[in-house]
């Protein structure tokens, strides 16, 4: 009984919650992208190593009263920045980004970003 109870009360529990609409919606990209621990299945050809890097001010949420609260950009400024990515890749005629890396720092008043990936071609099949 105990044991039902339980399911019961988790069952109920996971239906209140929903997640954010990022998780919602996989956002789709002018290439395909692979981070630094994936690589395509396809052979490929490199083009190019691209980046982008910039600085966004700290939202209340992150510092308070000169307390740092949290570190880094949030989820959409990080699909911000590898759409971007993507675009200049899909510029030069690549099918792909392989190797993508997200660093970054914060200062007191900024979060700084590097995004960076190898614009690749791929091979043709035979």
């Amino acid at each position: 009984m105990k044991k039902l109870s339980v399911a019961v009360l988790l069952l109920g529990l996971t239906g209140c919650f929903k997640p954010m609409i990022y998780l919602q919606n996989k956002p789709s990209y002018p290439v395909d992208v692979f981070y630094e621990n994936q690589r395509p299945e396809r052979p490929f050809d490199p083009l190019q190593d691209l980046e982008v890097k910039g600085e966004v001010p700290l939202d209340e949420r992150q510092s308070t009263n000169r307390r740092m609260l949290s570190r880094g950009n949030d989820m959409q400024q990080k699909e911000l920045m590898l759409s971007r990515l993507t675009i200049q890749a899909k510029k030069l005629g690549a099918d792909a980004l392989v190797s993508v890396r997200y660093t970054y720092y914060t200062s007191t008043t900024d979060n700084g970003y590097i995004m960076s990936g190898l614009a690749v071609r791929y091979k043709a099949e035979h």
